[in-house]
């Protein structure tokens, strides 16, 4: 499957599943039942919703061409070919 980009509201699990790359849909489909079914107790709602966002910018990521090389250069520290967060997003190294 090639990955599509998203339409509509990007929280829609139909949309996610639509551009999510097929080696994600099982771990994405059992997160999102999980969340659903939790989800019928009012006070959790909020975690479907969360599950879903979450899900949405794994399907941005995971279906950019260049995710794994990128991915793959984070897990060998091979820090000269990505900006480590701590010099993007003001203050992150207060959060760890």
């Amino acid at each position: 499957m090639t990955a599509q980009p998203l339409h509509g509201s990007p929280d829609d699990p139909a949309e996610i599943l639509r551009a999510l790359p097929e080696q994600w849909h099982e771990q994405f489909l059992s997160e999102y039942h999980s969340a659903l079914e939790a989800a019928h107790e009012v006070w959790r709602f909020q975690q479907l919703r969360e599950v879903l966002h979450i899900w949405h910018l794994r399907a941005v990521a995971y279906s950019n061409p260049a995710f794994e090389e990128a991915a793959q250069a984070v897990r060998e520290n091979r820090t000269d070919e990505f900006v480590p967060a701590d010099h993007v997003l003001p203050g992150w190294a207060d959060r760890q």
